[in-house]
């Protein structure tokens, strides 16, 4: 059995124009500051972390390390949840999603896509000079605008639109198979992979890849009325990444789980810091240990109510109590007995023999 790894933070929800927070320096010293061992890195804004040159260069990749070891983290995963989103876009989102791009793309949809391929399969590549093993993303989408289908249900709609998915993705899952990476999507509302159901589709789509992962936050389920904890049970094999963030569904005679069109404080489904919401992650850790997950425990930062600095504080204590150190030796290996099949025939009263 295997100790998970962490605390980790994503410091994507931190990163602004005021100190610490517009380095990568200070924020490596103010994350180890509160406890974490980690960091989850956006790959988005270049003044942070160049993708491009981790890409191109291991000299750059290791200076990276450097830094953040001597601040006392590491890297746990990059993440390319932005540019993910770009390798699939309806049409109905294509302006709110085109600033994801450079401005030199925004007015053209296939440029764009094109281009967010090619960050993802340098995000591959600079994954694997820093030595990483998974890779945090989102999926895109092409059917979310139908997923409350009315006019009622189009099979070939979503046969078509899960078709065109995996063939998207498919070459970027070869290039992080050639970097010896797994690609987590975090299953996520307003993603065509939001659920075990479309995952497992998408799965079987593109062949049942190695290295077609889930990035597991519970959050997300929740707010769906899923099963989080029977989702582990099912998806364990494929899970290498992990969110930490609560959430709360309170509910409510005026809005439900699509939240009214209302800002976040108002909605029945909120976002809430680890602790101050309904997920049971006693539960969560308990089987991620018991399933033997590989990779960190990262605390994604997202509250109505909480202040984020206040969050990071705890967010890092919470994750520490919370890891399962697995134990090396079974609680009764006092008790055991010799394991021998002569010694066992004896025990259950058989001739030893007529043992084969």
């Amino acid at each position: 059995m295997k100790t998970l790894q962490g605390p980790s933070i994503f410091l994507s929800q931190y990163i602004r124009d005021q100190p610490p927070f517009n380095a990568l320096e200070s924020m490596a010293s103010w994350a180890a500051g509160l406890g974490y061992k980690a960091v989850q890195l956006p790959t988005h804004l270049p003044h942070i972390f160049d993708l491009n040159k981790a890409a191109e260069s291991q000299e750059y990749c290791a200076q990276v390390s450097e830094t953040l070891r001597n601040r006392g983290v590491q890297i746990s995963e990059l993440s390319t949840h932005l540019q993910g989103q770009l390798v699939a876009v309806h049409p109905a989102y294509d302006k709110a999603f085109s600033r994801f791009a450079p401005s030199s793309l925004r007015l053209d949809a296939h440029a764009r896509q094109q281009w967010a391929i090619s960050v993802l399969k340098k995000a591959a590549k600079a994954s694997q000079n820093l030595g990483l093993k998974a890779h945090a993303t989102f999926s895109g989408s092409l059917a979310w605008p139908f997923f409350y289908p009315w006019p009622p249900h189009n099979a070939v709609l979503f046969e078509e639109a899960f078709s065109e998915l995996a063939s998207r993705w498919r070459p970027i899952l070869d290039s992080f198979e050639e970097s010896g990476v797994d690609l987590c999507f975090e299953l996520h509302p307003g993603e065509d992979l939001h659920d075990g159901a479309t995952f497992g589709r998408f799965l079987e789509l593109v062949h049942h890849h190695p290295r077609c992962n889930i990035l597991y936050d519970p959050s997300h389920m929740l707010l769906q009325h899923m099963d989080y904890l029977g989702f582990i049970d099912h998806w364990h094999s494929r899970i290498r990444a992990f969110h930490v963030k609560d959430a709360e569904f309170n509910a409510s005679a005026q809005s439900g789980v699509y939240g009214g069109y209302q800002d976040w404080p108002q909605r029945p489904g909120r976002f809430r810091s680890p602790g101050d919401g309904q997920i049971n992650f006693k539960g969560i850790f308990s089987k991620l240990a018991q399933y033997d997950y590989p990779g960190w425990a990262t605390l994604e930062w997202e509250c109505c109510l909480k202040d984020g600095e206040t969050g990071a504080r705890e967010g890092a204590k919470f994750i520490s109590e919370h890891i399962i150190r697995v134990s090396k030796h079974q609680f009764d290996d006092f008790a055991a007995q010799k394991q021998e099949r002569e010694a066992a025939r004896e025990l259950l009263g058989l001739d030893s023999r007529s043992s084969k």
